[in-house]
């Protein structure tokens, strides 16, 4: 049985599509709970969290049909502090919550917010097998690469070699690069922003929105108390333009300080099966990788070009294909057998054909 049978819609319908939405104006305020915000002084979760209160009534969608579903962690408090429906669910288990949700509400706009540690270590199995089904929710990953809320253990975005309360004598595990497991996984969109830089995260946060399909937003943000100034190469006036490259469909990827033409003096060019980086002046226009978010090889190459020392950091959406949806192919499923009994009740379609009566 094809996609098509099952009667999905086409893949290029957007995520908000059966979402109920609202003329009424509605600001960051409308969003803001009653609330305590409840973080350290400095978190970048407040920067988060300010970007996604402005972010929210650009969508137009009703209060009540917005649902942020979290874990574990200090990113984790985040349901608290917006005036939606929301669930502080167990550690690492949002995106499975958040998959019911979504298979069984097609009128909800779903979201999960959830840390490094939260999503990759306990977590790791139910992050990859959402985005592999391609469930309909947005997934905001809060990676600081320590663990926070339990007080400075290593998590498994952590450097090798970082020196912890965990590992005193410096980290032997090699980390995870969120961006690649997310693309090894068949993620639908994949993005990355910096929690300082608020215009490029509401552009990526955007985007997801509009994708139907599993979205996974990767956002760099810095943890004060225990890992601070994680991030700072990637915030220095003299050393962020030489680091982070940010990407836009269609355009060549281009960064760094302006040349006399106002583009990037550097460049990104194929070097085998990967990238590599360049002065621009050293190559013909031509040989300059132009970026294609629908290229799934393009953004896992891309993807690679991020090491832990964060020397050449790729930000903005590195793939937006859309593919059919797991929940849109449950309910159509659920329709179809209802279609081909609509007498049966639900014993039957439990019992199926196998059952045997013993007499």
């Amino acid at each position: 049985m094809t996609a098509t049978d099952l009667g999905l819609p086409g893949i290029g319908s957007g995520g908000l599509d059966s979402v109920p939405t609202t003329d009424a104006k509605q600001t960051a305020k409308d969003y803001t709970s009653d609330q305590e915000v409840r973080w350290c002084p400095g978190c970048g979760d407040y920067a988060v969290l300010a970007a996604v209160r402005q972010f929210l009534p650009t969508l137009g969608i009703k209060r009540e049909n917005t649902v942020f579903v979290s874990g574990i962690g200090c990113s984790s408090r985040f349901p608290y502090y917006l005036n939606t429906y929301g669930m502080h669910s167990i550690h690492g288990r949002a995106p499975t919550i958040a998959t019911g949700l979504a298979t069984t509400r097609p009128d909800l706009s779903v979201w999960v917010v959830t840390g490094d540690g939260d999503a990759l270590s306990i977590g790791g199995n139910h992050l990859i097998h959402a985005l592999r089904r391609n469930v309909n929710i947005k997934i905001l990953l809060f990676n600081n690469r320590i663990y926070g809320l339990t007080k400075g253990q290593y998590s498994p975005t952590s450097e090798v070699g970082k020196v912890t309360k965990s590992t005193p004598m410096g980290s032997l595990d090699h980390p995870f690069n969120p961006i690649s497991l997310a693309l090894g996984a068949e993620a639908s969109f994949v993005g990355r922003a910096l929690d300082s830089d608020r215009k490029s995260l509401q552009a990526v946060l955007q985007a997801a929105a509009e994708h139907r399909g599993s979205a996974l937003v990767e956002i760099f943000q810095d943890c004060p108390i225990f890992n601070d100034g994680s991030f700072d190469l990637l915030r220095k006036p003299d050393t962020k333009d030489q680091r982070i490259i940010p990407v836009t469909h269609g355009e060549p990827i281009r960064f760094g300080p302006a040349d006399d033409n106002g583009l990037g003096t550097y460049a990104v060019v194929q070097n085998g099966f990967g990238l590599s980086v360049v002065e621009a002046a050293t190559v013909d226009a031509g040989d300059i990788v132009t970026h294609d978010a629908t290229d799934h090889e393009l953004a896992f190459a891309l993807s690679r070009l991020s090491d832990q020392d964060l020397n050449h950091t790729i930000t903005g959406i590195f793939r937006n294909q859309p593919r059919h949806t797991y929940d849109d192919a449950a309910r159509a499923q659920v329709q179809a057998a209802r279609d081909a009994e609509p007498d049966a009740d639900l014993q039957t379609l439990l019992n199926g054909h196998d059952t045997w009566t013993i007499i």
